[in-house]
């Protein structure tokens, strides 16, 4: 009777065995569904984690892969950006009201960086430069990053990065070119470290407060959407109480400040912040800093040399082209450009900005 019950058993487990692998190799080889095994990652090729549906330039998300977009993004070379994220089915993100969500295990933050060709036609069409994967485990998120091919049909994964020429026609008609940083593993660590740790930069309450298009035709508050999907727990009822950056060029969406500290916050503050990067130099670039000694404003350099370009400080109120923080965004010179990272062009119109608003700012007679 004990063996005919140590069979049955050791049946049960074979079979439970069994079950297992053919849902697995159900999962790897079903078309329709995303493909994220953690154990199997980085695959070669982008497509190999199924996100989109039909022509892979076309960048159609799947079921369980949801589109979202920033208030202010990034400044990267004037490249446009498609984000979308990823979840585990029956997973989801815990809001926060400050900070960047904390994500489940197999979550996928998915960024593809593209240039239009023509900005004042629109149908001539796209050149896709790279796609970035953020990927959560169980105890940190990895970076993967996919160069795409010349005939826009497939992206590689790459460890050391690339520099490529690109030139597009802006909405002015004027033909621009930039040689696009696409970053290698250790430079993508130097952007995204808090406290020593890898973290998302965008995926924060403050830039995802924003309706958004969806794929199906709908239109949703993006902290809602995310909700109603089941991708976040702990959102307010209401969107008006979470808080929300300005858009950096849309003056209807907040103060000249705020539109200037929504840019600094994005571009600037994942670095220069208490527990960031550069938190040597004492600047505090975040959209919460509310020290204005911080912030830059009278405060003189740590080090002195060619990044303050003989200027004395960060910002002086009044005079923009005293200030340091509005020469250093002003160059392209290694050592002296910041961001240091990420940018090869100067980003005219958000430098007119800061320059704009530092004009305002009462002049306070900087000792």
């Amino acid at each position: 009777m004990k063996n005919a019950a140590l069979h049955l058993f050791a049946a049960l487990l074979i079979t439970a065995s069994l079950l297992a692998q053919f849902g697995c190799n159900k999962e790897e080889t079903d078309p329709t569904k995303p493909n994220v095994q953690l154990g199997k990652l980085p695959y070669p090729k982008l497509s190999d984690y199924r996100f989109f549906a039909g022509n892979l330039a076309d960048m159609m998300p799947q079921d369980g892969v949801l589109p979202y977009d920033l208030n202010t993004p990034l400044f990267s070379d004037y490249a446009h950006k498609a984000r979308f994220v990823y979840m585990p089915p029956g997973t989801q993100a815990t809001y926060s009201h400050t900070e960047a969500f904390d994500f489940p295990t197999g979550t996928v933050l998915i960024k593809t960086f593209y240039y239009h060709n023509d900005e004042t036609d629109l149908l001539k069409g796209n050149r896709i430069i790279e796609t970035r994967l953020l990927v959560k485990f169980a105890d940190k998120w990895e970076s993967y990053d996919y160069i795409w091919n010349e005939q826009q049909t497939e992206a590689t994964y790459s460890v050391v990065g690339k520099t490529v020429p690109v030139s597009w026609v802006n909405e002015q008609g004027n033909t621009q070119t930039a040689n696009f940083l696409i970053p290698n593993k250790n430079e993508c660590k130097g952007c995204h470290s808090l406290s020593g740790k890898f973290v998302p930069i965008g995926p924060k309450a403050r830039s995802l407060n924003r309706t958004l298009n969806y794929p199906d035709g709908t239109t949703a508050n993006q902290l809602a959407k995310w909700t109603e999907v089941g991708y976040l727990n702990g959102t307010p009822a209401n969107p008006d109480a979470a808080p929300k950056a300005a858009v950096w060029n849309n003056p209807s969406s907040g103060t000249l400040e705020q539109r200037a500290r929504a840019y600094l916050d994005i571009n600037c503050a994942h670095c220069h912040n208490p527990n960031g990067p550069a938190n040597n130099s004492g600047l505090s670039l975040s959209l919460l800093e509310t020290n204005a000694f911080h912030l830059g404003v009278c405060k003189p350099p740590i080090a002195a040399g060619q990044g303050s370009g003989g200027l004395l400080y960060s910002i002086v109120p009044g005079k923009p082209d005293e200030s340091i923080l509005v020469y250093r965004m002003n160059s392209t010179v290694l050592d002296v450009a910041m961001p240091e990272l990420g940018r090869s062009v100067i980003h005219t119109e958000g430098l007119q900005l800061i320059a704009d608003w530092i004009a305002t700012l009462q002049p306070a007679g900087c000792p």
